[in-house]
């Protein structure tokens, strides 16, 4: 996010300085791995206009930069036909005009010809506006970009602290190693760290929570392998119920395909376990019961390790600090494990914060702190 909107900043003129607390591109945090699904169905009416402005601004990075990382497939959500959530999905669906189709069983065994089961009493709902986005690849992408347009990177400098320049005006922002920076305007988008951080600075107790979290990629068998490939016809995929379940065609891995739990264990980013999956045996039983045998379920062949920054509702939050600071520190953080595709969007919106004070044609009290206030159980 941070980098995304150093991008949009450096790209409308603006002097930029780009703060990283280790090196650019590391794996410590939720922006780095192979793969993360962009898919257009949430059961939030919200996310739809975001996610469809953040597909146009991939793909206008992509042009500037010269490559790619966002590649496209279709979206596969299933579950219960009684769940609230798929049954909202497809309530947004037909709200935005979403051309989709709701499948049964045997529909879905011949539409992905074989390659998905789902039990008789699920249903399950296709539509074209999914894909898979390489998120290494784009945050070197738009660092590269904020860097052509006049920004500055710096890495391996944590920020300690954030104060406002009473003389200047603006704010001073103190590094670890003894530097400070001045700025008129301070963008914090640090992730797993926001809580921390934003409470150094202000006082103020952000509800995120950090979370450990492991992707899991598992094994086709052999004579198989090309039937899960990305390029063909098999989607990105969310499954619905008490166990959330998101996954990606191969593309990152050959020979492998990503099945995660949406789930993880709570942590301090600066003192992480770095330990065994979560709900393993039950994602275990979801492997081998919806790809017919022909994925190895016995046990993931590789597992990687990040974070989510879960707010209770698992809504953003971007915002402005406010109280002494007023409009001149802007939030982003809270991005739950499912904001990475909405990455480009966030940096526009960070962006229009600083320079205008308000993002234009954003629904922002859903992302706003006052709702913690309005709504004491959010929090």
């Amino acid at each position: 996010m941070g980098s995304s909107t150093a991008y949009q900043t450096a790209k409308r003129g603006l002097k930029t300085l780009l703060v990283e607390q280790f090196d650019l591109l590391h794996h410590r945090g939720s922006s780095h791995g192979e793969s993360r699904t962009i898919r257009a169905t949430y059961s939030q009416h919200y996310y739809y206009p975001l996610v469809m402005e953040s597909y146009h601004l991939w793909q206008q990075a992509e042009a500037e930069i010269g490559y790619k990382v966002y590649f496209k497939a279709n979206h596969f959500d299933m579950g219960s036909d009684d769940d609230s959530n798929l049954l909202a999905i497809i309530d947004n669906c037909r709200r935005y005009s979403v051309p989709h189709q709701i499948l049964r069983r045997h529909e879905v065994t011949e539409k992905f010809s074989g390659r998905i089961d789902i039990p008789d009493n699920w249903i399950g709902v296709s539509n074209e506006f999914g894909g898979v986005i390489k998120p290494t690849k784009a945050v070197a992408m738009f660092q590269a970009l904020a860097h052509k347009n006049g920004a500055v990177l710096r890495d391996n400098t944590e920020v300690t602290d954030i104060k406002r320049d009473n003389v200047r005006g603006g704010v001073v922002v103190s590094t670890a190693d003894g530097g400070s920076f001045w700025g008129k305007k301070c963008v914090v988008t640090v992730g797993a760290w926001m809580k921390k951080l934003v409470k150094t600075v202000s006082g103020l107790e952000l509800p995120i929570q950090p979370v450990e979290t492991y992707v899991c990629y598992w094994r086709i068998k052999e004579g198989h392998e090309g039937k899960y490939a990305i390029g063909g016809d098999f989607p990105t995929f969310t499954s619905h119920g008490k166990l959330l379940v998101y996954g990606t065609p191969t593309l990152e891995y050959p020979g492998l395909i990503k099945a995660a739990a949406h789930a993880g264990i709570p942590c301090d980013p600066d003192k992480r376990q770095w330990g065994p999956g979560v709900l393993l045996d039950s994602l275990k039983e979801w492997v081998e019961g919806r790809f017919l045998g022909m994925v190895d379920s016995s046990e993931p062949a590789m597992k990687q390790c990040c974070m989510y920054s879960l707010t209770p509702e698992e809504d953003f939050v971007i915002d402005f600090l406010g109280g002494e600071f007023e409009k001149d520190v802007v939030m982003g953080g809270g991005f739950s494990g499912h904001g990475f595709k909405m990455g480009p969007v966030v940096g526009r919106i960070l962006a229009d914060m600083v320079v205008h004070g308000e993002a234009k044609g954003v629904e922002m009290r859903y992302f706003s702190l006052a709702r913690f206030k309005d709504n004491p159980e959010a929090s």
